[in-house]
């Protein structure tokens, strides 16, 4: 593609302002359990941390 750097298009490069915010900003309780999870405080929603997610996987995968 002549005249396209990779600059031009998406990405998730810390330039951008697309990617992942992990390092800013307060995080979001888990709904479960109290501990922080990978959302920003001000997300919309009832946020999981990644043990209580994976453990609501598990229930549902076997609830039949």
């Amino acid at each position: 593609m002549a005249g396209h750097s990779p600059a031009d298009g998406p990405g998730d490069g810390p330039g951008d302002n697309r990617g992942d915010d992990r390092g800013d900003g307060p995080r979001a309780a888990c709904v479960l359990c109290g501990e922080p999870t990978e959302y920003p405080a001000e997300i919309a929603g009832s946020p999981l941390c990644p043990r209580c997610a994976w453990q609501q996987a598990q229930r549902s995968a076997c609830s039949g």
